[in-house]
């Protein structure tokens, strides 16, 4: 199947899910007080948008976002990487790791607000946990996974220092891998943003939580709109720089 009939079946399939949204309210099949019609979000957006709240909300989301996101990658590439090229390091972090890791992100809520208090850098903190062990785990499978031959004809060629190494041969090697587990990260980062701000953080998460008190699920939909807008963009814009930065290996 060619690219145009993907993009025609794509399309085809979001407007059939919109009109059956738009439908079901609109017919009786469902109250539009609980599922408000998507031909209603538009205003909804504008109202929020005009009234300042919008912008406020994604400008704080944002901040939190791209700061966890950039320290939770770095340190699950590092710990990945690092892990993966010491034997010793991997026994040392073993268990600790398999304590850890199945510890959800939300579980890590109350300690972040006795440590941190209510505040971004409480946010931050629950995103980091949310993309961490992600990025661990791609790191490691993607620096385990790079042929050792290449390493033993650096030896042989007196290119056997670690840092050298690690630069020419390691990360380009895993670079595939590694960038897999950042893409997924994208997205994992956006969950978290949303449930580290329900607990009172300005930004989506809060506006969610504030609107759905009030019973305005129209507003709760526009920033659930909004996330996947923004998931969407972000991963967009990765793919692109990621294309680039692998367009070695074609």
């Amino acid at each position: 199947m060619n690219g145009g009939k993907q993009g025609a079946l794509a399309a085809a399939g979001l407007a059939a899910f919109l009109l059956i949204w738009e439908a079901v309210p609109r017919f009786g099949l469902a109250s539009p007080f609980f599922v408000p019609p998507p031909s209603d979000l538009p205003l909804t957006f504008w109202r929020e948008l005009s009234g300042g709240y919008w912008g406020a909300a994604v400008g704080d989301s944002l901040g939190h976002y791209l700061m966890g996101l950039a320290i939770g990658t770095s340190l699950g590439v590092a710990l990945g990487v690092a892990t993966a090229l010491s034997r010793r390091l991997e026994c040392l972090l073993s268990w600790v790791v398999r304590l850890l890791r199945p510890v959800p992100g939300l579980a890590w809520v109350p300690f972040a607000i006795i440590w941190f208090g209510i505040s971004e850098r409480a946010a931050t903190f629950i995103i980091v946990i949310g993309v961490l062990w992600i990025n661990y785990y791609a790191a490691f499978a993607a620096a385990r996974a790079v042929d050792r031959d290449f390493l033993e004809l650096a030896d042989a060629f007196g290119q056997g220092g670690h840092w050298s190494k690690l630069v020419k041969i390691i990360l380009p090697g895993a670079s595939g891998g590694i960038l897999a587990g950042v893409r997924t990260g994208l997205g994992q980062a956006w969950m978290a943003v949303v449930a580290a701000e329900m607990f009172g953080i300005h930004g989506v998460g809060q506006r969610m939580m504030q609107a759905s008190s009030l019973l305005a699920t129209d507003v709760v939909l526009v920033y659930m709109v909004t996330i996947a807008a923004l998931f969407g963009l972000t991963d967009a814009l990765f793919v692109l720089i990621r294309d680039r930065v692998l367009a070695w290996q074609r």
